[in-house]
């Protein structure tokens, strides 16, 4: 008797474990982020002036759309931070950049910073994070980074 009173306690737990997975639960938004090219080619304009030109491509991979806060660019040269960028929501808009992402979209910011490099030994070790923060329309947040080296 306590033989089958265990396994129908077992039975039914089991049945209960397996009822609550398929419960549909409501997602959130999230993203996914790339830079290309990786590495970005630095090109000279001239002088000790370099440009840097890359596009970070944002998708939105769960099914939410998405409204970007924030972009933020960190360089390091020999493993240390030498620069830092953030842009928030109306910076990037200013930039005429779009700050929503549809659900399962795409956005693609195309940029091309400026900056002197004064020593060129510097490419032998230069490197970049870049990070992107969102919020979802259920106000959960969401965001991602990458690191891309940088050559000549």
């Amino acid at each position: 008797m306590r033989l089958r009173l265990a396994a129908l306690t077992l039975l039914v737990a089991g049945c209960a474990h397996q009822a609550a997975q398929s419960i549909p639960q409501s997602g959130h938004g999230a993203i996914t982020l790339t830079v290309a090219p990786n590495p970005i080619v630095a090109k000279q304009v001239s002088g000790s002036t370099f440009d840097f030109p890359f596009d970070i491509v944002v998708r939105e991979t769960g099914g939410h759309s998405l409204s970007i806060a924030s972009l933020s660019l960190t360089v390091y040269a020999f493993g240390m931070a030498v620069n830092h960028d953030r842009y928030d929501a109306a910076q990037i808009a200013a930039l005429g950049f779009p700050t929503r992402l549809p659900p399962n979209g795409e956005l693609r910011y195309q940029l091309r910073p400026r900056r002197a490099v004064t020593d060129e030994r510097l490419f032998t070790s230069i490197s970049a994070t870049v990070r992107i923060d969102a919020m979802d329309d259920g106000g959960t947040p969401a965001s991602a980074s990458t690191t891309v080296s940088v050559t000549r």
